[in-house]
């Protein structure tokens, strides 16, 4: 199997070739659709063929692997959130018996119905000082991340800032759902390599230690996902590596003349080696410093360009120059998902 081949294969079980037209059943496919930016999602679940009237109902935002927020299918969500059980409150939270204690109040607060974190930060001025409120209730999640983690809290809802309790705690551990996890895996990633899976599921050193996870070496996490048995899985090398993958070519399209990608886009940003969709001379103009995936226009499978729309309008840009065919319809596809977006993100 070469590059095409293996590219043909991950757009069409990514929904890039075909399409979903249900949200909630597209998330649970591709095991949660990244939400650093809401709107993201909409885009994501637009140029994938799905409905997204009632969209920020229809997914729960949480907080998942690699610490990263994700719209999730909410009946997928112990599953998921089994992959990094809860063990204990990161140091630099406070760690120990105090965090507990406020964590206790933060969810007593809930009940009560204070959902923000700004009231919260109101509320628990009197009792504690600047650094510890600081941490506790950090603009990147604090406390939150913790509980949610936990399956006790998430987002009210894929674009609000405030927090609800929910009731997602794992009944699993990470040994016994990682099997059926890692099939859904290959099926919609693949193919892919073990080491594509350990770093898809947060499995490796890149794990932010902060989230209180417990991270392996690349090596490590290999032996674990080997561990389940792979031989259900078809796999071919290449240069030097395993890929796996789901057989089944029913359906299968051909690459596109052209590719509307989301920010964070799966096709971009759930493997290790990404140089077949993007270009390395054009990564620094698509992942920022700042870790910011921006939305791209992929021109025969290849990253060629961005878009977004800014202040209501349509935004196009190309690396080089491509046909005027090719700007134009580009530029008609954003324009539609503006149109298709309006009042709804």
């Amino acid at each position: 199997m070469d590059n095409e081949q293996i590219l043909r294969r991950r757009m069409h079980g990514l929904y890039l070739t075909r399409e979903c037209g249900d949200i909630a059943e597209l998330s649970r496919e591709l095991l949660g659709l990244h939400c650093w930016f809401h709107r993201n999602v909409a885009f994501s679940a637009l140029i994938r063929g799905a409905d997204i009237g009632g969209w920020k109902t229809a997914l729960t935002k949480t907080w998942l692997y690699r610490g990263t927020l994700h719209g999730v299918a909410y009946d997928d969500l112990p599953r998921l959130l089994a992959l990094h059980p809860f063990t204990g409150y990161p140091k630099w939270l406070l760690g120990g018996a105090q965090t507990q204690e406020i964590a206790d109040e933060v969810v007593r607060c809930m009940e009560d119905g204070v959902y923000s974190r700004a009231e919260m930060r109101r509320i628990f001025a009197d009792r504690y000082d600047e650094e510890i409120i600081g941490r506790i209730f950090s603009s990147w999640g604090g406390i939150f991340v913790s509980l949610a983690q936990r399956g006790k809290v998430a987002f009210r809802d894929m674009a609000s800032r405030d927090f609800d309790l929910i009731d997602a705690e794992p009944t699993q551990t990470a040994e016994e759902v990682l099997p059926g996890l890692l099939r859904r895996y290959f099926e919609a990633y693949g193919p892919a390599t073990l080491a594509d899976a350990a770093y898809f599921f947060g499995l490796g050193r890149e794990v932010s230690k902060s989230m209180g996870f417990s991270p392996m070496s690349p090596s490590e996490a290999k032996k674990k996902l080997q561990a389940f048995g792979l031989e259900e899985y078809e796999r071919f090398e290449l240069g030097r590596s395993t890929y796996y993958y789901v057989d089944g070519d029913a359906g299968m399209g051909d690459i596109p003349e052209l590719t509307l990608l989301s920010g964070f886009d799966p096709l971009i940003v759930s493997y290790t080696e990404r140089g077949a969709v993007l270009p390395p001379e054009y990564k620094k103009r698509v992942i920022l410093s700042s870790g910011i995936c921006l939305p791209t226009i992929a021109v025969n499978g290849k990253v060629a360009g961005l878009w977004n729309i800014k202040k209501g309008e349509p935004v196009t840009e190309f690396f080089e120059s491509v046909p005027k065919r090719v700007e134009k319809a580009a530029r008609e596809r954003v324009d539609d998902i503006r149109r298709r977006t309006v009042g709804r993100i």
